[in-house]
């Protein structure tokens, strides 16, 4: 399976739950932490949790190998991270405090779902 399709998989599984304001940044060339960001966010706790749920199970049935998940829900950040595609789901809050997407401003905007 190529990088850009388990990308595109977990935007997908996150679209189907109705995470607020995706955004997949291609980071090849940029930076040695992976090849894509994935970013989106949620407006309370068990939106967050049901995000990171809905990403494992959807690449569960990929058969990737299990990712490393760090941070919680009540803590309004959570990272999954596949090596080569990282997931960062935040609250509203927590996305503006860590602004990623200005972190990473030279990185491509492969997609953006509002």
């Amino acid at each position: 399976m190529k990088t850009i399709d388990l990308a595109r998989q977990v935007v997908e599984s996150l679209e189907d739950k109705k995470a607020e304001d995706i955004i997949l940044l291609d980071l090849q060339n940029l930076a040695p932490v992976g090849n894509y960001f994935v970013i989106c966010s949620a407006n309370n706790e068990r939106a967050l949790g049901g995000l990171r749920d809905a990403v494992l199970d959807s690449v569960k049935r990929m058969k990737i190998s299990k990712p490393a998940v760090e941070g919680a829900s009540k803590e309004g950040w959570m990272l999954v991270d596949f090596g080569s595609v990282i997931v960062h789901i935040f609250s509203n809050a927590q996305r503006q405090y860590y602004q990623l997407e200005e972190l990473w401003s030279d990185a491509k905007v492969l997609l953006h779902v509002q």
